[in-house]
C-alpha cells in the first residue's frame, strides 16, 4: 500500500473540507478505493499508486481553483472530480461490493444479489438458493473478501462437498488441498477476480483463507471467521447440521446451493432442503431464493435452465 500526503496550505480547512467535512466526505465518496484521511491542512491518501495519482492529480486542480477563485464550492468540485472521465461517478457505489484486480468493480448485479447483501449486514446466517449462474456463491465470496479487507472477519473459509453423495476423499492421491482443489476450483476462480494471485497465495499460506472439505470440518469453532459452504443441496441433514454447529464468536455463514441439482439417492434427504423447513422463522437467518433472472453468464445459460425447468415440469 503506497502512502501520499498533500498539504492544503494556508487555507481555512473548514473552507476546502466544508462544514462538517462536507466537501471532504464528497470527495472519498468518489474515490472508495482509497483510504482518506484529513489532518489539519494535511490530506492523507493510502492505497494504490494509480488511484493515489488520479486523486493527487484533482486535489491540485481543486487547489488551484481556490487560490485563483478564492472559493471551492460543491459544484466546483464535482466538475473538477468527474472531468476527463477518470473518475466514475459514485451515485451507484452501493451496487458495489468491493473492487478487485486492475480496480475491476465487482457489484451486486441483480436484485437477488443487491438482497444478499442488504441482508448480510444485518444477520449472521445466510441461505442462498438458485440455479447455476445466478451469481449467489460469487456475491457471498465478494462479501467474504470485503469482511476480510475491512477486518471485520480474521479469515475466510470455503467448504464444499467433495463428491455428489459423500465425502470419500481417500482414494485420490495428494495432500488434503490437492484432494479437493478440483471440486473447489469454482470458489478459487471467483477469489481469483477479487485478490491479486501473490496475495491470494500468501492468504492460502498463512491459512488466512483456508480451504476446509466437509468432511474435516467435525469437531471445529469457527471464530471470527466468514464461512461459505457452497453446493449445500449435497449435504445430508447430519451433515448440514454438523456444518452449522460449527459456527463461532463474531462468524458469519453463507450456504448456497441449487435445489435442483441435488444428487443425493433421495431428495429429500438432502440438509439444504431440510434446513429451509426448519429454521425459517428463527431470528438472524436470513433466506434469498434466486431465479433465473439473476442468471448473469452467457446468455443461453438462461434459457438452458428455463428450458430444463419446463421440461421438469411437463
Amino acid at each position: 500500500m503506497i502512502e501520499k500526503r498533500i498539504s492544503i496550505g494556508n487555507i481555512e480547512p473548514i473552507d476546502f473540507y466544508g462544514v462538517n467535512n462536507s466537501k471532504f466526505n464528497l470527495l472519498k465518496a468518489y474515490f472508495p478505493k482509497l483510504k482518506i484521511t484529513a489532518r489539519g491542512d494535511e490530506i492523507i491518501l493510502q492505497g494504490e499508486l494509480g488511484d493515489i495519482e488520479i486523486l493527487s492529480q484533482k486535489i491540485n486542480a481543486l487547489l488551484e481553483h481556490y487560490h485563483r477563485y478564492n472559493m471551492l464550492t460543491v459544484a466546483n468540485l464535482k466538475r473538477i472530480i468527474l472531468e476527463d472521465n477518470l473518475v466514475p461517478d459514485p451515485e451507484d457505489a452501493d451496487s458495489v461490493i468491493l473492487y478487485g484486480n486492475a480496480g475491476k468493480a465487482i457489484r451486486a448485479r441483480t436484485e437477488n444479489q443487491r438482497k444478499l447483501v442488504e441482508l448480510a449486514r444485518t444477520n449472521d446466517l445466510l441461505f442462498a438458493t438458485g440455479p447455476a449462474g445466478s451469481g449467489k456463491t460469487y456475491t457471498a465470496i465478494a462479501l467474504a473478501v470485503r469482511a476480510l479487507r475491512n477486518r471485520e472477519v480474521k479469515r475466510i473459509v470455503l467448504s464444499r462437498p467433495a463428491v455428489e453423495a459423500g465425502e470419500s476423499l481417500g482414494f485420490l492421491p495428494g495432500d488434503m488441498k490437492e484432494k479437493v482443489d478440483p471440486y473447489l476450483q469454482p470458489l478459487y476462480d471467483a477469489l481469483s477476480d477479487m485478490i491479486p494471485p501473490k496475495k491470494l497465495e500468501e492468504y492460502l499460506e498463512a491459512e488466512t483463507i483456508q480451504i476446509a472439505p466437509l468432511a474435516y470440518m467435525r469437531g471445529r469453532t469457527l471464530n471470527d471467521s466468514f464461512v461459505i459452504l457452497d453446493e449445500a443441496q449435497n449435504t445430508t441433514r447430519n451433515q448440514l447440521k454438523m456444518f452449522l454447529t460449527r459456527m463461532g464468536v463474531s462468524a458469519k455463514f453463507v450456504i448456497t446451493g441449487d435445489m435442483s441439482q441435488i444428487d443425493l439417492p433421495r431428495r429429500e434427504d438432502s440438509g439444504l432442503t431440510h434446513a429451509f423447513d426448519i429454521l425459517k422463522n428463527i431470528p438472524g437467518i436470513a433466506f434469498v431464493t434466486f431465479d433465473s433472472g439473476d442468471i448473469v453468464r452467457h446468455r443461453l445459460v438462461k434459457e438452458i435452465v428455463k428450458a430444463y425447468s419446463e421440461h421438469k415440469q411437463s
